[in-house]
């Protein structure tokens, strides 16, 4: 098996179909992963492994032939293979221009996770395994993930772009216990960069933080429901973000009629307070220097001043929807292409925590996110906050449990009369269309003036 990524032959692939087809690329990559599990101080799977495949995509009357490979040697092969398809089908894609690229983007790893021992890794996570279990958490779970990978992809409108990316994760979760319930902490640590980030990082002080979180909500009450001004932290901005705003701005999805904001854009869908981003090109764990169709990747501002300025889009999609790619074209190797964010936040503001919660008479406090839903066709969503607190007479008082934040994306965005000036990225994955994507998400402290708020389902 060719475990090459062979240049060479990629052009000689392009060169023999370019004439035949309308346009064809040529993407493969090498990578490798390892992942670790620990549960309970006991380590429970240690994978690790070498990632390789090529895929050859040919459009030709405006329809897609797509073929993939994990044994490199057979790419020509895929190149008459993916030819052939193209030719039995008929559709009517069309891309829109980018500009031809040549270059070669560096990993930014200063310790390539390849070169650390698996030991040293085991100490680290045993380390946050072993800062959570404070008094009253019966258990903990510590997902380790690194990814190490170089890319090429080379096109007929003279592409030819190497990427070589570098991505850690540390992802603790922690379960406390009473007699009445159990709680849960969780958090994560990472980046786009190499070891190094959990190496700088205080891990002790991560792991006895989470394991405190989970057995401080033992005691908490529960929450009140109805309709309160909320205040939403660094992390829950974020998935708010990601979830409600961010995959209904995906053309794909505004394409296939399964976006409130279809026809929004140049509307006004939040206050002038809500500008939001979403940025591949920012150092975050959503990093990525050029999409999988080599458009050079940059800031998009998606909601400017509460204005709809932008979806997200790939060629294909942008062609749809008259407009540039916006470079969020992602994929693995073995799949077409799909239109993914990348790194989605809230722009800060300039108001100072303590601005922000001084007029609030009664009000709720959430903090971080312990997943929920969204109804990107019908606007709504849910989520649930892994901590909470009441605000009484601009105070944080009690401590509240297993509360949730519903109701309608514009309606919310809309009511937005608050934002902080700190800010914070978060770290995660992103499933859709049975693809896995490394993604950021974050923002600022913002306040809410009114949304429904109860008891966690």
């Amino acid at each position: 098996m060719n475990h090459q990524l062979d240049i060479d032959l990629f052009a000689k692939i392009i060169s023999s179909l370019e004439d035949k087809v309308d346009y064809i690329d040529v993407r493969a990559a090498k990578g490798e992963t390892t992942s670790i599990i620990m549960k309970d101080g006991q380590i429970q799977e240690i994978k690790s492994g070498l990632d390789l495949g090529g895929r050859v995509r040919v459009l030709k009357d405006g329809a897609w032939g797509f073929a993939f490979s994990s044994d490199l040697s057979k790419m020509e092969e895929m190149g008459n293979q993916a030819h052939k398809l193209a030719n039995s089908l008929k559709s009517k894609i069309e891309l829109v221009p980018t500009e031809p690229v040549q270059d070669y983007v560096k990993s930014s790893a200063e310790i390539l996770p390849s070169t650390v021992p698996t030991e040293e890794k085991k100490d680290l996570i045993k380390e946050a395994s072993q800062a959570a279990t404070v008094e009253k958490v019966v258990s903990t779970t510590v997902n380790y993930v690194d990814m190490e990978s170089t890319s090429v992809l080379l096109s007929s409108e003279n592409a030819e772009i190497t990427m070589e990316e570098s991505k850690v994760g540390l992802f603790l979760n922690a379960v406390a216990s009473s007699e009445e319930m159990i709680q849960f902490g969780h958090g994560s640590l990472g980046g786009a960069r190499g070891f190094e980030v959990l190496k700088k990082a205080d891990i002790e002080k991560f792991g006895r933080e989470i394991g405190l979180k989970a057995e401080r909500l033992l005691n908490a009450e529960k929450p009140p429901s109805g309709k309160f001004p909320v205040l939403t932290d660094c992390e829950l901005t974020g998935v708010f973000i990601h979830e409600a705003l961010g995959h209904a701005a995906e053309a794909d999805l505004i394409l296939q009629n399964d976006s409130i904001l279809k026809g929004k854009v140049g509307s006004r869908i939040g206050s002038d307070l809500v500008t939001i981003i979403d940025d591949p090109s920012m150092d975050a764990f959503g990093y990525y220097a050029y999409d999988v169709e080599g458009t050079k990747t940059r800031e998009n501002v998606l909601v400017d001043k509460g204005i709809l300025s932008s979806v997200l889009s790939s060629r294909e999609t942008a062609s749809k929807l008259n407009m540039h790619s916006s470079g969020n074209a992602r994929s693995i190797i073995s799949e077409q292409p799909i239109v993914r964010m990348s790194n989605t936040y809230l722009k800060p503001g300039n108001l100072k925590f303590e601005e922000l919660i001084e007029d609030l008479k009664d009000g709720i406090y959430l903090k971080g996110s312990r997943g929920g839903q969204v109804d990107t066709g019908k606007g709504i969503f849910q989520f649930n906050a892994s901590e909470s607190f009441r605000i009484e007479n601009g105070e944080i008082s009690t401590l509240l449990r297993d509360v949730s934040l519903s109701g309608n994306i514009m309606e919310t965005l809309l009511k937005v009369d608050g934002v902080g000036s700190d800010f914070k990225m978060n770290i995660g994955f992103c499933g859709k269309a049975g693809q896995v994507a490394p993604v950021g998400d974050g923002g600022p402290h913002v306040r809410v003036s009114e949304a429904m708020v109860g008891g966690a389902q």
